[in-house]
């Protein structure tokens, strides 16, 4: 049975999904976007949400018992691929250079709150 994984630290979910789902040895977790607790866009454009949505990645992967070093798969969700460099820029700052994990990057016509970017994950149990 998968484990449903919810935790204080990380941004609280809308009520339609968890946070993450444990299964089969793997973590999956949900779509993150650069927002605050408060549920306001952080500011400083792509490469700051990138960053706040990577921070709280990081805090349901730990939760969950995994962690950023241990992601197989990433699926980014950019607004504007004109951004598509800034979002790497910061992406970059939270893997070792030569453990990059597979990623797929989709451009969309909209993201909740306005966001500039969405990321998700799939990573394995330490």
């Amino acid at each position: 049975m998968p484990q449903y994984v919810f935790t204080e630290e990380a941004m609280p979910p809308l009520p339609v999904f968890s946070q993450a789902t444990v299964s089969k040895g793997f973590v999956f977790a949900s779509g993150n976007i650069g927002i605050t607790k408060e549920w306001k866009l952080v500011e400083g454009g792509v490469k700051e949400q990138t960053r706040a949505a990577l921070r709280n990645l990081e805090i349901v992967l730990k939760a969950s018992g995994s962690s950023l070093q241990h992601i197989v798969k990433v699926n980014v969700y950019i607004r504007d691929f004109a951004e598509f460099s800034g979002m790497n820029e910061a992406y970059a700052e939270f893997f070792e250079k030569d453990k990059m994990p597979a990623r797929t990057c989709v451009g969309v016509a909209s993201l909740p709150f306005n966001a500039a970017v969405e990321i998700e994950c799939t990573a394995e149990l330490i």
